[in-house]
């Protein structure tokens, strides 16, 4: 998921195809559906991204009651409004009346504190969830910001890797060199620094278990030189989300698991490496759809379709992740160069599950 981020951009404003009196605001590549005639290009205006939940009084004054997603309809989703995909809100909230917007688009200023804009907490089930201890130690995560809103993360020609994303949960096992010891962690324990307590009927301890995962991290680790490794990937199947790729999270032995990276601890300095290059071979990996010079086309058409991951395309594809093959810096992120984009499809969905 990415971080919540609540700023001032600048707009442009396009014909909507099928409604005369709506227009398209575009920020980076996101497109929100506007009443026409409230921007023009080049203005500047809010822009309130997907998974934020909106306090009562913003969402009255933005006309919205009843109208967002989730049990209290406060949730801000991606929707098709006359047949175009809008996704976030643009709107200039009464709360900001005489401030520079322009100003704060370049500071990259956030307003969400200011307006009482959180971002939402998907709920866990409980073969998700369990008895849990301080990990002070884990191996970070990575919050994947969306291409769509960073464009410019990847030049054209970036060696990259495009992967296919699995909704799933995400799960980590951090390997301890010294000690020989593991922390088992989903994504939002692992943000709290808080490991699970091994469980022989917890989700994500049956995926690394049942798939040997401590035993690779220890060859990796050796293999590397590293004083920890981290194994990351998905666990999926039916039972964990919406999307189960053929497979049965609630059946005996592993539930469905793929690995998408590999984080390493290398003389104090914590890289990324090739985890396809590594983990070949020693257990299953998300599927690879493309590797070469990026193209911006090339990803965004790759997002959409059906999911590789069954080999029978039994449903939809949730998105791509796109990472540079040299595991180089982005100026844009501020960070390691990684991105996702998430399938129209996906997105608009109805009776989707996003747990954590």
């Amino acid at each position: 998921m990415s971080t919540l981020r609540v700023t001032a951009e600048r707009l442009t404003i396009l014909d909507h195809p099928n409604a005369d009196a709506l227009e398209l605001a575009q920020v980076g590549l996101y497109r929100a559906v506007v009443a026409k005639g409230a921007y023009r290009s080049g203005d500047f205006a809010l822009y309130i991204p997907e998974q934020s939940v909106l306090p009562e009084p913003l969402i009255a004054e933005l006309g919205l009651t009843g109208r967002l997603a989730g049990s209290a309809a406060n949730r801000v989703r991606a929707v098709r409004l006359r047949g175009e995909l809008s996704q976030g809100i643009v709107c200039r909230p009464a709360a900001l009346d005489g401030t520079d917007l322009e100003s704060a688009a370049a500071g990259g200023e956030d307003f969400a504190e200011r307006l009482g804009i959180v971002k939402w907490v998907p709920p866990v089930p409980v073969s998700m969830s369990g008895d849990v201890e301080s990990a002070p130690d884990l191996l970070p995560w990575i919050d994947i910001e969306n291409l769509k809103r960073y464009p410019g993360i990847f030049a054209p020609g970036d060696p990259v890797a495009v992967t296919e994303k699995l909704h799933g949960s995400a799960c980590c096992l951090t390997y301890y060199a010294e000690t020989g010891t593991v922390h088992v962690t989903s994504k939002g324990l692992g943000g709290q620094r808080l490991a699970l307590k091994e469980s022989a009927g917890n989700l994500y301890w049956r995926a690394v278990l049942g798939h040997g995962l401590p035993a690779v991290a220890a060859r990796l680790a050796e293999r590397l030189g590293a004083s920890r490794v981290g194994v990351y990937g998905e666990v999926y199947g039916r039972g964990v989300q919406d999307l189960g790729y053929g497979a049965d999270a609630h059946a005996q032995g592993a539930p469905g698991f793929a690995a998408f990276d590999v984080c390493a601890d290398i003389d104090g300095q914590v890289r990324w490496p090739d985890a396809f290059a590594l983990l070949e071979g020693e257990v299953p990996l998300v599927p690879k759809l493309f590797e070469g010079p990026f193209d911006l086309d090339t990803a965004l058409a790759l997002a959409q379709g059906e999911e590789t991951v069954s080999g029978r395309g039994l449903h939809l594809r949730e998105g791509v992740v796109v990472r540079t093959a040299d595991d180089r810096y982005s100026d844009v992120l501020g960070g390691r160069a990684i991105a996702k984009v998430v399938s129209d499809a996906y997105l608009t969905r109805k009776g989707g599950t996003e747990y954590e």
